[in-house]
């Protein structure tokens, strides 16, 4: 009676089609007409029972004259509400190898009433044994539901807390992947996911695996396909700009077709009310190597949703566990912004103590600096990490800009002296009192922060520090004798020097030592370890220059835009110069990415991440300006890191 007077209750949602589920106009009914025709009596008023009825017939109508290709699995997804109507030779055609249709126990039990069916039979019965009158909606089921909850934990940024449990799911979902095991493989919503997931999470997985939904045409012939879900296409998107190589054409199929239906369901007023809205612009804006980790964390937690996706015939996801995530999502956040505000305290003190808000030559872009640690390196117990990225950063930009425009050329030589001399200088081997500036907060800081990573680290790692140091000063230096001489290099010269003067080894190196884990000098020294470097200095440095030549060429500096157009002899345009970067970028990050979502490597997989973490801040930074050249910009990024309270709906 519960049941009845539930739908008497509720018959108005029925009536206006208030978030429905899949099929629902010929399921439910469907079902209402079988009860009544078996003498059941509802609280309904006749006109809405034939209100709904009529819904179906207005259904059939529009199915009967579909075309659609993916029609025949959309109507064997809905067979408990079509009876005798379907072809059931075409409809078994979508049992699985555990018996069922779609693992859905109601369509299932259709097959079995009207195409008897003994594997159907086996299925069914291998619910009622496990589950008794009230079996689930969706079975098996486990599976979507880990890979779920392990997409929302990385999505809202709280992966760390249950690290165990997530390598544990991924270590099956990986095992199941490579036995082409059905339950991923037919579901291209989880595919996708599985394949995304593991991929970022270091597992060896062939972007094969997603073949059959190479084109646009194997797609929109699915279910997925035919009910154009949009969770669906916004995972293949996300799984088609993990390519690790130059001619993956699975993946680039992929995001040429996903990509244009999101576009296209941008402009749909019923898109634009879901919640999956600002998930589907967000990934479109910023696609995973050109973001920020705590804005996308910051997007996800403020557009959560709790159900996990669009509804298929039936809610089945545990929704209070999804809750729980995002309250400890929201709790994690807010107490990370009140720990950063208060380590900008601290560094703004620290800025005035060494004088160098008195460089009238230098920017003065900490709150920058800062943004880049605390957008990459989130965790509240990583302070002394943020620390060191953010000093060192400060100190980069100072002496990029004392080696551009602050100091003369006998100046230049005499602070790269004085890192050569380092605890050996004398306090008058200063050529100037900015010289002194620069040098003494360097000293400072690099000693300071090598005095704290080698207790860390149980060995010391101070003489690397300056080592990166001085490296990087001597390849600023040939940019200073180059601009200063009017010396055009050669592309192979520039792009030699290119690693150490884009200033990322002071920046990058030191914070490795606070990441909790030990780096071993044989580490440091591995091919490896130098390859992540260069690849992440030469994406950043061509960035740079993609959105830098114009000014830099005002100011009579080469770089990498005006030499290709000058070692061709004039013949190139600019638009072609940039053309041939970005294609030498995209390359450059692929490579990257192939050695940091590798698994089993000698690098640790703490340190390849950060490596790659400053890659995205490079892609971010260097999106549309030059950039710390868009403080507007910039500003908006600091406030959603560090400033704004979240804001999530009740």
């Amino acid at each position: 009676m519960s049941g009845l007077s539930f739908i008497g209750r509720n018959i108005s949602i029925a009536m206006n089609k208030i978030d429905t589920p899949i099929g629902f106009d010929i399921i439910f009914p469907s079902l209402l007409s079988t009860a009544i025709g078996i003498g059941l009596e509802f609280a309904i008023p006749q006109n809405d029972v034939d209100g709904i009825l009529h819904l179906r017939e207005m259904e059939l109508k529009r199915l009967s004259g579909d075309k659609s290709c993916g029609k025949d699995a959309y109507m064997a997804y809905i067979a408990e509400g079509l009876g005798n109507q379907l072809d059931w030779n075409e409809t078994m055609k979508f049992q699985r190898k555990n018996g069922s249709l779609f693992n859905s126990p109601s369509t299932t039990a259709a097959s079995v009433i009207y195409n008897y069916d003994e594997k159907a039979l086996q299925y069914l019965n291998l619910l009622a044994s496990h589950f008794g009158s009230a079996v689930p909606t969706v079975y098996p089921i486990n599976i979507h539901i880990q890979l779920s909850m392990v997409d929302s934990l990385q999505k809202v940024g709280i992966y760390k807390h249950f690290s165990s449990e997530i390598n544990n799911i991924l270590d099956m979902t990986y095992s199941l992947w490579l036995q082409r095991d059905e339950e991923i493989v037919l579901d291209i919503t989880k595919c996708a996911m599985a394949f995304r997931l593991l991929r970022m999470n270091g597992y060896d997985v062939s972007s094969d695996g997603l073949s059959h939904v190479a084109e646009l045409s194997s797609f929109t012939s699915s279910l997925k396909g035919y009910l154009n879900d949009t969770k669906c296409i916004l995972e293949l998107y996300k799984a088609s700009k993990l390519c690790l190589s130059e001619n993956d054409v699975i993946l680039d199929n992929i995001a040429v077709w996903s990509a244009k239906l999101l576009k296209e369901k941008l402009c749909s007023n019923e898109l634009q009310r879901a919640p999956i809205f600002a998930e589907v612009v967000h990934a479109l804006d910023f696609p995973f190597y050109a973001t920020l980790e705590r804005l996308d964390h910051r997007c996800n937690i403020e557009n959560f949703d709790a159900r996990g996706g669009q509804m298929q015939k039936t809610e089945y996801l545990p929704y209070g566990v999804f809750q729980d995530i995002l309250a400890l999502a929201v709790e994690d956040f807010t107490t990370c912004q009140s720990i950063y505000q208060d380590e900008l305290l601290h560094l703004d003190s620290w800025v005035k103590e060494h004088g160098l808000d008195q460089l009238k030559f230098a920017r003065q872009k900490q709150l920058y600096c800062y943004l880049s640690a605390a957008a990459t390196i989130c965790e509240p117990e990583l302070s002394d990490a943020r620390s060191s990225l953010t000093k060192s950063a400060v100190l980069t930009t100072v002496v990029d800009d004392f080696f551009d425009v602050g100091g003369s050329i006998e100046e230049l030589g005499n602070l790269i002296s004085l890192v050569e001399k380092w605890d050996g200088h004398n306090e008058e081997d200063f050529y100037s009192e900015q010289v002194k500036i620069v040098f003494s907060a360097l000293y400072s800081t690099v000693n300071q922060l090598g005095a704290m990573a080698s207790t860390l680290q149980n060995r010391d790692v101070r003489e690397h520090m300056i080592d990166t140091w001085l490296h990087a000063m001597r390849g600023t230096m040939t940019e200073a004798q180059w601009q200063r001489s009017q010396y055009v290099p050669t592309i192979e010269e520039y792009m030699k020097n290119a690693v150490p003067s884009f200033l990322m080894g002071p920046i990058v190196f030191p914070i490795l030592y606070f990441l909790g884990e030990d780096l071993l000098a044989t580490v440091v020294k591995d091919h490896e370890f130098n390859e992540l470097y260069r690849l992440m200095s030469t994406c950043g440095r061509l960035l740079n220059d993609s959105q830098s030549f114009e000014r830099e060429g005002s100011e009579g500096k080469l770089n990498m835009v005006h030499l290709l157009i000058l070692h061709i002899g004039g013949s190139m345009s600019i638009e072609d110069a940039l053309g041939v970067m970005h294609k030498s970028i995209d390359t450059c990050r692929k490579d990257l990415q192939k050695l940091v979502f590798r698994k089993g490597s000698v690098v640790p997989r703490p340190f390849k991440k950060l490596f790659w973490n400053m890659c995205q801040t490079s892609f971010v930074y260097y999106r549309e300006t030059d950039g710390f050249c868009s403080p507007a910009s910039l500003n908006s990024l600091v406030n959603a890191v560090i400033n704004e309270p979240l804001k999530v709906p009740s």
